[in-house]
């Protein structure tokens, strides 16, 4: 029987896909009141697990039992599950873009009197629950009006507005900058306080440290231990647990061989598609060499990603101005395919909406940028195809038995390499990547970086943008840093800190 102080109790929970056990025996127990949160690789099995316990798998569907205070629970349904008080919030935000923040909040739970939804109660309800969550927005402002770490105060809201009893939160802050990653964590402090226990999946060894009453670690799909706060929750600790061995440097041994330069960038201008007169890219100028890893930094809006996107053939943005220069020659880019044969590569920060085709398979997502290369008079050759994908399924070690398997099945780090491999196919000359090891956990970022550093090595200009500034100081041999769409400063390797990083990261715009 589990006591009053623990709320939830997972027993021996095993899930079986088809040829795969994704949990075996899993146990985990959470205490009245705490912030509990689950680490693993890629792939260990946490979504699936908490997907077991807000009834998206539904009961029949797996073994074990739930005892969710004091009680056996057989949840059919999402309903079910948060009918007794428990709410998952999923990494991909469940908020409808043209809605208002009131109209999402309270969707499927609509304030009815008489037949017809009261608005004056609903924006009434919504902004009470808006206060209690922090955030200073008009309940009828549209979704698509405001940012990511605000959307996911919403869904919080749209939690509270359910009366939770155990919040849910998978990847809270993977697409947060530091700000709001900070606001949010004490969102949940504030929230313990009034009772509320929090699961919460997290890659951040460093926000679990600083805010988990107790981590359980989940391994190939059973779990390893639970720590309790105190001296012995270490990253460290929880890294070995994670990937079963000590990870004593989390950022791979390079001695760059730099040699000519390859692109050169300059007085890069781009104004915002609909914004008139907003530049996004004002007068940026940089430039990467054969064999060197360039690091771009900069705050949530410094136009990081508007910057790479424009080089890339255009990709984002209106009248674009400046001159790009290829091995010391002018060349214009009019789209993206001018981009991919001129040599350049883009991966996306976004892998799921813009670098895969999610339902298709491994095989065509590695192709779909090379199809020039194993085609003839305009058929694809499938042999070409498939023997191409099974090479970099082999050099990139990504875990699936066969490239015919759907690429949305697999797990963020696999994904990631998916992506990589199909610019790698194109035989690119420059990479530009967008937050490369955003949402994967620590084994498989140092496999990205190995990677990373195996394409310099092979002569390649490497790019890189990332908002984690540990990340740009472990790999990169130079570091530029962006704010307000302008290059600030660039600093080497071995001048680069985070605090010398964050201060020009944060040179306010000159006066005209």
């Amino acid at each position: 029987m589990s006591d009053n102080q623990t709320i939830l109790e997972m027993r021996n929970i095993t899930k079986t896909f088809p040829g795969v056990k994704a949990l075996s025996d899993v146990t985990l127990e959470v205490k009245r009141g705490e912030i509990h949160a689950i680490c693993g690789e890629n792939g260990a099995g946490k979504s699936t697990l908490m997907k077991v316990l807000s009834g998206v798998y539904p009961h029949g569907t797996y073994e074990g039992d739930i005892v969710f205070e004091g009680k056996e629970c057989t949840f059919s349904s999402i309903n079910d599950s948060e009918h007794a008080g428990i709410v998952i919030i999923h990494q991909e935000l469940a908020l409808v873009p043209l809605l208002s923040i009131a109209e999402n909040i309270f969707l499927g739970n609509e304030q009815v009197e008489k037949g017809r939804i009261n608005w004056h109660k609903t924006n009434a309800e919504a902004a009470k629950l808006l206060a209690r969550v922090g955030l200073d927005e008009n309940p009828i402002t549209p979704i698509n009006q405001i940012g990511v770490g605000k959307q996911q105060l919403v869904e919080i809201a749209k939690a509270l507005s359910k009366r939770v009893k155990l919040l849910i939160l998978d990847e809270p802050t993977a697409a947060l900058n530091d700000t709001d990653s900070a606001h949010l964590l004490d969102l949940l402090r504030h929230l313990k306080e009034q009772g509320i226990t929090s699961i919460m999946i997290s890659h951040k060894l460093n926000e679990i440290t600083a805010i988990a009453d107790a981590t359980t670690v989940i391994r190939d799909g059973m779990t390893i231990e639970t720590i309790d706060r105190g001296p012995e929750m270490t990253q460290e600790r929880i890294i070995k647990g994670m990937v079963g061995r000590e990870l004593d440097n989390l950022f791979p041994e390079h001695t760059p061989n730099i040699g000519e330069e390859i692109m050169r960038v300059e007085d890069w201008t781009v104004l915002h598609p609909t914004v008139a007169g907003r530049k996004v890219s004002d007068s940026a100028s940089f430039d990467v060499r054969a064999g060197e890893i360039v690091g771009i930094a900069g705050l949530m809006g410094a136009g990081r990603t508007e910057l790479a996107m424009s080089l890339f053939g255009g990709a984002y943005g209106r009248k674009v101005s400046g001159r790009l220069f290829l091995h010391g020659k002018e060349v214009h880019l009019h789209s993206v395919a001018d981009a991919i044969d001129a040599g350049l590569a883009y991966a996306t920060e976004d892998r799921k909406r813009y670098g895969l085709n999610l339902i298709d398979d491994i095989r065509r997502n590695i192709s779909a940028a090379s199809l020039d290369k194993i085609a003839s008079n305009g058929v694809v050759n499938s042999n070409e195809e498939i023997k191409n994908a099974e090479r970099y399924r082999k050099e990139m070690r990504i875990k699936t038995p066969t490239v015919m398997n759907v690429v949305g099945q697999l797990s963020g780090g696999n994904q990631q390499k998916v992506v990589l491999s199909k610019w790698m196919m194109t035989a690119p000359e420059v990479l530009i990547l967008d937050e490369p090891t955003r949402g994967i956990d620590v084994g498989a970022k140092y496999e990205i970086y190995t990677i990373i550093n195996a394409l310099a090595d092979a002569g390649k200009a490497v790019v890189v943008i990332s908002s984690e500034l540990p990340e740009l100081l472990g790999i990169c041999d130079r570091i530029f840093t962006l704010a307000f769409g302008r290059i600030t400063g660039q600093l080497p390797r071995g001048e680069a800190t985070q605090e010398s990083l964050m201060k020009l990261m944060t040179k306010e715009r000159e006066a005209a």
